[in-house]
């Protein structure tokens, strides 16, 4: 195997390691109690209960690592709008369900979004970041509203773009308030989910 082979196989078996996992949840832990900036690699190697020589293996820089959660919260929030086990041919319990999956995974994930989203007032690369994390989840939500609109199932309220950003905004009202009210889940999301059907134009 060429020595380049190598480096790509131990970046790999890094990647999938019991260390890089207890890593990239300890660096979730210390940004989302201290923030991006007081937190140092130090904190993390702490909190994963490793030294810092160890963090070196694994990640190159604190932004490095800052990355990889970023990644995860876009993969999860991505995932969120295709939940499974309902009927994708019923327009209405689609949008009930994908803005209701989407509200548990931005409620779980706020103390980092916060995170992201104030670095990213002051810092350009986490400011690319925090736009790629909402992009993806915003052009499948305005591809929605397009396709119910181009079947003439549905008559969308404004611009399949406008109705995407509208729900956004609401899912994270309605998150900030979820975390501090966690009893009031359910019914937020059949408030959303309301909603989201009548910007939708659903029956």
């Amino acid at each position: 195997m060429t020595s380049q082979g190598w480096s790509v196989r131990s970046k790999l078996d890094r990647e999938g390691s019991p260390t890089h996992a207890a890593l990239v949840g300890a660096a979730r832990r210390c940004f989302e109690q201290k923030g991006f900036g007081p937190t140092t690699i130090a904190d993390i190697a702490k909190a994963a209960q490793v030294g810092r020589a160890t963090f070196y293996v694994y990640f190159a820089t604190k932004d490095e690592i800052f990355s990889v959660l970023a990644q995860q919260l876009h993969d999860d929030l991505v995932a969120s709008q295709d939940p499974p086990g309902f009927d994708l041919s019923d327009p209405v319990a689609t949008a009930r369900a994908s803005i209701g999956a989407y509200l548990d995974a931005y409620t779980r994930n706020l103390r980092l979004i916060s995170v992201l989203q104030h670095q990213s007032l002051a810092d350009q690369q986490m400011s690319r970041l925090w736009e790629q994390v909402q992009d993806h989840p915003l052009h499948r939500s305005a591809r929605f509203a397009r396709r119910l609109a181009d079947q003439g199932l549905a008559q969308p309220a404004a611009a399949p773009e406008a109705i995407a950003r509208a729900a956004g905004g609401m899912v994270s009202a309605f998150a900030s308030h979820v975390v501090d009210h966690p009893q009031d889940a359910e019914r937020a999301k059949d408030e959303l989910g309301e909603m989201f059907i009548r910007l939708l134009g659903l029956g």
